[in-house]
């Protein structure tokens, strides 16, 4: 079986680790073809490699000499420029042509390019992909001097200019990415302002109260914040060499903010224009059914921040505008790049497949999407949020003794910056926001995961933050079936298993199970299991009842 991967970034280079052994065996023929020419790495950590805090090799997650060791043809530094479906071939840019019997999509995703007089933003509709095709596929669109995103190497190079030099740099956006690159831009002696049409940081994630706590943080990390300001346009200095480059921002409500870096992170959009060329369904991404295959052509998949999993059924197939969309994250990315490979390493090693449609389909992703674990990462601010997080103490009276009512627990200390909100319906808990309080957080993750009942008393829950509580009396936290790194679903009892084996350190905890190579926002917690570990002698934990 001739398999073509077009995407070689975290979740496509997951889908050839997966699928070696197929390969390596005979059964199949891989050849992969990536548009950046460094190897395979992890996007997540682009703002801490953009300030030196992480290197290439911590952030690499390919190994291309295993993968070429065992028959794997690697391209990289080629763009595929269109699909033949009809030949079951794709078109490179070299003009070459590579046959397929499968084909995989893991294409990612592009930063949105807002709207802003000054900067010029491409369509991608189906007329301009066909009239403009080697500039619209596979590219970027071209921003101006001294204005960036922040998706790749080259991204990260110009924000590690401008914080060694102590520039003034702005972020546009309060997301996730666009304050872990504000605070650690900060830390490393940038001057930064976040500006945001929104009423507080991370308005998608966080209710009223943790966002009010978090803003109060980047202030004192030394990050200007500058809220309800849409931005309008740039302008432009001439540099002494004659070239143009970014001067300053101009927002809606007159403000001139003057920078010498304006980092936009404004969202991404899947890069679904191959799919769009070649007449695949496409809606936010392009369209795949619940085994991860075009609704319009049997040979052709899609895995990651490109693929749009929709059931197909009558009602579905008849509507434009199709529901959910790519989850973002690098976890359900990678669940479904392993789904996938194990999927066809079953079938072409003669074996019974899994059950597709049924309990194993959630490990790719499916279910997690609805409610993902949105975790900030940055140096001394902590912030955790999942599930629903609107509800406020006093919107409504359940009625007493009502078990199925909906109730919201909230407790704040904003001097301190700290703050955690609890959303339950019948006792378990539905949502919660945590600023300030990693080991509440990590509990409460614990609990959601369960989908357990919470306390009588929710303000049990604080003591895990208080001076007096030491880890490792916590058995629960430590129960071997606990889930330590959710991108990758690695456990208590798997951490302890590579510890056993002389991993004594995050990083080589990382290498041996890929706990912590996500999103990092586990790698306390995996310190915590290693502490425990050496503690008690290289004892497992035991069981809980």
């Amino acid at each position: 079986m001739r398999v073509v991967l077009v995407g070689y970034g975290p979740v496509g280079s997951r889908f050839v680790d997966e699928l070696l052994p197929v390969v390596r065996a005979g059964l199949a023929s891989l050849t992969v073809i990536g548009t950046e020419t460094a190897d395979a790495y992890n996007r997540v950590l682009v703002a801490e490699h953009a300030v030196g805090s992480v290197g290439l090799d911590s952030m690499t997650v390919a190994d291309r000499a295993a993968a070429e060791e065992a028959g794997v043809d690697l391209r990289t530094g080629v763009s595929v420029r269109r699909i033949d479906r009809g030949a079951h071939e794709v078109v490179l840019d070299t003009g070459e042509r590579v046959a397929y019997d499968r084909l995989v999509l893991a294409t990612g995703a592009r930063a949105n390019t807002p709207t802003l007089d000054g900067i010029e933003r491409s369509r991608r509709d189906l007329a301009s992909l066909e009239r403009y095709p080697a500039e619209l596929v596979a590219s970027d669109d071209r921003l101006p001097q001294g204005v960036t995103a922040l998706r790749d190497l080259d991204d990260a190079a110009r924000v590690r200019e401008a914080v060694r030099g102590r520039k003034r740099v702005i972020v546009l956006g309060a997301g996730v990415l666009g304050l872990e690159i504000a605070l650690a831009a900060a830390h490393a002696g940038a001057q930064v302002c976040v500006v945001h049409h929104g009423a507080h940081p991370m308005p998608r994630n966080l209710d009223r109260g943790g966002g009010g706590v978090l803003r109060q943080a980047l202030r004192r990390t030394g990050v200007t914040v500058i809220a309800h300001s849409r931005a309008e346009a740039i302008a432009f200095r001439t540099e002494a060499d004659g070239s143009r480059a970014f001067d300053m921002l101009v927002t809606a409500d007159g403000k001139q903010l003057k920078g010498d870096l304006l980092v936009l992170s404004c969202g991404v959009t899947p890069r679904a224009e191959l799919a769009t060329l070649a007449g695949l369904r496409t809606s936010t991404g392009v369209v795949v059914d619940r085994g991860l295959r075009s609704w319009s052509d049997p040979d052709v998949f899609a895995i990651g921040d490109c693929a749009h999993v929709v059931e197909r059924t009558e009602e579905t197939i008849g509507r434009r505008d199709l529901p959910g969309g790519p989850s973002g994250l690098i976890g359900p990315g990678w669940r479904q790049a392993a789904w996938l490979a194990a999927r066809w390493t079953d079938e072409l090693e003669g074996r019974a497949a899994h059950d597709h449609e049924g309990r194993e389909l959630a490990s790719i992703g499916m279910a997690p999407e609805a409610d993902p674990i949105v975790m900030l990462k940055a140096e001394h601010i902590d912030v955790v949020a999942v599930g629903e997080v609107a509800p406020e103490p006093w919107d409504d009276d359940p009625a007493p003794g009502d078990p199925g009512a909906r109730r919201v627990a909230q407790w704040a200390d904003p001097e301190h910056l700290r703050y955690v909100k609890m959303v339950t319906r019948g006792g378990v808990l539905s949502g919660f926001v945590s600023v300030g309080m990693p080991r509440t957080a990590a509990e409460l993750t614990l609990l959601f995961e369960r989908r357990a009942e919470l306390p009588a008393d929710r303000s049990m829950l604080l003591r895990f933050d208080g001076p007096d509580y030491d880890p490792s009396e916590d058995a629960d936290a430590f129960a071997p079936t606990s889930t330590v790194c959710w991108c990758n679903a690695v456990t208590v009892e798997r951490i302890e298993e590579s510890a056993a084996c002389g991993n004594d350190t995050v990083e080589c905890v990382g290498r041996d199970t890929r706990a912590g190579t996500g999103c990092g926002g586990c790698k306390g917690r995996i310190a915590d299991v290693l502490a425990r570990f050496a503690e008690t002698g290289g004892a497992a934990a035991s069981p809980v009842g």
